[in-house]
């Protein structure tokens, strides 16, 4: 009488273990990708170039340039808008970056928030 459950010899059947192997292999990919991103660069400006800045994939900023003809003490709030514009737009590459990463990885299927 054959056992119950389980495999003969305890091996897995063809297709599991491809899927065993593709996990493995998206997972260095996803290792791989993560790596690539922290050492990227993205870069928004804003107000006509009046700000500049430099974030890395890591979500650090790396530098922020003002052009000096716009600082004028009178318009600090519109500086600190042109910053959040500016940041906002950074974030929004990084994730972007982020999401054709994975797609390209996953072959376009979602898991559910997979990022780096």
């Amino acid at each position: 009488m054959a056992k119950r459950g389980g495999y003969p010899g305890g091996m897995m059947p063809g297709n599991m273990n491809n899927m065993l192997k593709q996990a493995q292999r998206m997972q260095r990919q996803m290792e791989e990708q993560q790596k690539a991103m922290e050492t990227r660069e993205f870069t928004a400006t804003a107000g006509g170039n009046a700000i500049s800045i430099t974030m890395t994939g890591k979500r650090e900023v790396k530098n922020v340039t003002i052009n000096p003809e716009v600082v004028d003490p009178e318009e600090v709030e519109d500086l600190q808008d042109l910053i959040m514009v500016c940041m906002n737009d950074i974030l929004n590459q990084i994730e972007e970056a982020n999401n054709e990463a994975v797609s390209s990885m996953t072959g376009g299927m979602n898991f559910g928030g997979l990022t780096f």
